[in-house]
């Protein structure tokens, strides 16, 4: 016997089942932005680590399980993935990436407004207008999707033989 007690979580409305029509727009926002940033030249591993550090700062696991998954499909690492929340620290990270991460989190905490004017100005260094409005695109949509997960309270179960 376990001397660990498993409190269920609160039942919660998952809000994009009670208003589809909502959560369909929602689900066409991001695909659009998914769109406008391949457009732009960002690649689907670049959006993914866009939406990983979103989804990190705002605590979302359903999100943070979602695109991990994604991530890795797509090629990224696991050390990159280990280290994204400490991005500024490395070398791992390429100079468009950086400045796609710190848009994606003057974005998600936009009060910040030294930091979100450093990340405009490392942006343009690297990145074109039409990327730098992706990223940001990028970041509202997970912003928003992360949202939805956390006030639904998703479930995040382990995967299938684990």
């Amino acid at each position: 016997m376990s001397d660990v007690t498993v409190v269920p979580a609160e039942r919660r409305v998952f809000i994009d089942k009670q208003s589809p029509t909502a959560y369909r727009a929602q689900l066409a926002a991001a695909e659009a932005s998914r769109a406008v940033a391949a457009e732009a030249g960002l690649d689907r591993r670049l959006v993914e680590l866009v939406n990983l550090r979103v989804s990190q700062i705002n605590g979302c696991a359903y999100c943070l399980n979602v695109h991990t998954r994604a991530a890795l499909r797509e090629g990224e690492t696991a050390q990159r993935l280990g280290v994204l929340p400490a991005w500024r620290d490395t070398e791992l990270f390429t100079a468009r990436e950086r400045a796609a991460l710190a848009l994606a989190e003057s974005t998600t905490e936009p009060a910040d407004a030294t930091a979100q004017a450093s990340a405009y100005e490392a942006a343009r260094q690297v990145l074109s207008e039409d990327q730098i409005s992706a990223a940001i695109w990028v970041a509202i949509a997970i912003n928003a999707f992360n949202r939805v997960s956390i006030m639904s309270k998703h479930p995040v179960r382990p995967a299938p033989g684990q």
